[in-house]
């Protein structure tokens, strides 16, 4: 199965991830972005990356080995990807901070690097992010349009909020130390992995075929 841990810059993903790699058994551990970044990467790389990585996931599996990997695809765009119909389950945690400590983050990461424009775009895009995870109507535009031509969107365009498929998981790494973070990752890709042995997982294989779940008359 494919486990990605997603979000804007600076919430630790990466560091998160790798940190449990060494805690499960036939786990590879990735960060999207190790393919490399060209200049001027738009959505439409993001998205063909994306399919990049969920073929490497397609390899794993034939290996019977999960790939976690760090990105900053939300869950429509990798639901949305050509292949995401051949994998045998799909998960997704949001690794998201408060505003306020993102900040703090990237000053001290990149000191100077990025001006006041880019901040904010890091603080939208981690907006975004959250209002996507909760509800799939939430501006679909902003990975929908320009994308990548060979994206299936209606996939999952028609779904409610209440669809148990929309289901992306979240971790706060603000304000707390680093190893609770980690612990807190350990139990998310372990009780994934468990819900997917049992068929309990609610992107398990066959997602796509299902019949739409509709919210119930107000």
């Amino acid at each position: 199965m494919l486990l990605v841990l997603t979000g804007s810059s600076c919430a630790g993903k990466s560091t998160l991830a790798f940190a449990v790699a060494d805690r499960f058994r036939d786990l590879a551990v990735h960060d999207f972005d190790e393919v490399g970044v060209p200049a001027g990467a738009d959505r439409r790389w993001r998205q063909r990356t994306m399919e990049r990585w969920v073929r490497r996931a397609l390899e794993y599996q034939g290996h019977g080995v999960d790939l976690l990997l760090t990105a900053q695809s939300p869950l429509g765009e990798i639901l949305a990807v050509p292949s995401a119909t051949l994998l045998d389950g799909i998960a997704v945690c949001l690794v998201d901070v408060a505003d306020e400590v993102r900040r703090d983050r990237l000053a001290a990461r990149d000191p100077g690097r990025w001006d006041a424009p880019a901040v904010d775009a890091f603080l939208g895009w981690a907006h975004w992010h959250r209002g996507h995870a909760r509800d799939p109507r939430h501006r679909p535009d902003a990975i929908a349009e320009d994308g990548w031509p060979a994206m299936a969107w209606d996939r999952w365009t028609g779904w409610a909020t209440a669809d148990p498929r929309w289901r992306t998981d979240r971790i706060d790494t603000g304000n707390q130390p680093v190893r609770h973070s980690v612990d807190q990752v350990e139990r998310w890709v372990g009780d994934q992995r468990d819900a997917h042995r049992s068929g309990h997982l609610p992107l398990n294989r066959g997602w796509a075929e299902e019949s739409p779940h509709r919210e119930p008359a107000r």
